[in-house]
């Protein structure tokens, strides 16, 4: 490095004024930092560069010797190679010191964080979630201690400011280096980066300020939620530290499934078995739905598997009054006993129908009737 130019590396010209080599200097510095650019390995080396320029150029002895002689080497040696850049402090405390600013990272004053949020899970009912519902839950968690009011300190005392570091929560030294004099800030070890310490502590909660209880939440479960569905409530979390805002309660629903119905987004299905008389001939059935029993239209010819819609009987769409619907599957039940009488009364059937009773037998008739219908009976 000793044969560089100095000019050059700064980019400036011979003639160029003090201001003009601080305020090129800056921009450089900022631009090289290593803290900024951490992954260029050449970030350091031009960072080295850039600070050796400027501490000639800008002291106005060395710069007329630099401006004599040419090169470091007729200065009698003055050059940074040979020594780590560690030597020189912390790079934040270096570019921090000279440009104003400082990058506290995990140092500094520790802030009172915010609480943590909670999370429940809560299984409700199928209807329940079709309507919506309001309900109470119970749910464990941290509460600001009531007999310290969450300062953690014995009721009628209070939180001392820290004696080592008054207060800011930082302690100070000042390191000498070539470049002068620069600032290291580091976390108070005492208060923990707080500012203040207790020395009589709550005995209700051992100086935290919270306490372990548990709360009644009331809460509005809206019409069409599903599982997985979440609900916040806001600042119902865990209290934050020393009176930081409290986090959010996020409920988890879980939905039960139910006997009859099952469900399609805001949609809704269940089976419904019927007599192949029924069947055959048609009329009204009464099925389920989810709040009173409705009537169906068969009409006659009815096959077994076929699926009938009852208008806005399913869910409600969330936040409006949207509904869905309600699908009926038909199943056309065959009878696994019969009497002599209904026995007879199928032949009689299958004889007018034109069905050939010698070749096929009772047992033929049956198992066409059973086809016709689509499949065989569930029961």
């Amino acid at each position: 490095m000793t044969k560089s130019d100095y000019y050059e590396i700064l980019g400036v010209k011979k003639d160029a004024t003090p201001e003009e080599i601080k305020k090129t200097y800056r921009k450089l510095a900022l631009k090289y930092h290593p803290d900024r650019n951490s992954s260029d390995g050449d970030a350091e080396k031009k960072f080295k560069e850039i600070n050796e320029a400027y501490q000639v150029l800008s002291d106005p002895g060395k710069r007329a010797r630099y401006d004599q002689f040419g090169s470091a080497e007729g200065m009698g040696g003055f050059d940074f190679q040979g020594r780590g850049f560690s030597d020189f402090g912390n790079f934040s405390d270096i570019f921090d010191s000279f440009f104003g600013t400082r990058t506290r990272g995990s140092e500094g004053r520790v802030r009172p964080q915010r609480g943590a949020n909670l999370r429940y899970n809560l299984k409700i009912n199928f209807e329940d979630a079709a309507f919506g519902k309001e309900t109470k839950i119970e749910v464990p968690s941290w509460e600001t201690c009531p007999a310290c009011k969450g300062s953690g300190a014995k009721p009628g005392t209070s939180p001392q400011t820290c004696p080592d570091c008054h207060g800011t929560g930082e302690i100070k030294s000042t390191q000498s280096t070539m470049f002068g004099q620069f600032v290291n800030i580091k976390t108070c070890p005492r208060c923990a980066g707080e500012g203040k310490i207790i020395k009589d502590i709550c005995i209700n909660c051992r100086g935290t300020g919270k306490v372990k209880k548990n709360r009644v939440v009331k809460v509005k479960i809206p019409a069409g939620v599903d599982t997985g569905y979440r609900l916040r409530i806001s600042g119902m979390g865990e209290p934050g530290e020393r009176g930081s805002p409290s986090g959010d309660l996020y409920i988890v629903l879980y939905i039960n499934p139910h006997k009859i119905f099952k469900r399609t987004g805001i949609d809704i299905s269940c089976s419904h078995s019927i007599s192949f008389v029924k069947a055959a001939l048609g009329g009204t059935i009464t099925v389920p739905t989810l709040e009173e029993k409705a009537k169906l239209k068969i009409p006659a010819g009815t096959q077994s598997n076929s699926i009938f819609r009852l208008r806005e009987k399913g869910i409600f769409k969330i936040g409006t009054q949207q509904r869905g619907n309600q699908y009926v599957k038909i199943i056309v039940e065959i009878p696994k006993k019969m009497n002599d009488k209904q026995r007879n009364s199928l032949l009689e059937y299958a004889k007018l129908s034109g069905e050939d009773l010698e070749k096929l037998g009772e047992k033929g008739i049956f198992a066409k009737i059973k086809n016709a219908f689509g499949q065989n009976s569930n029961k």
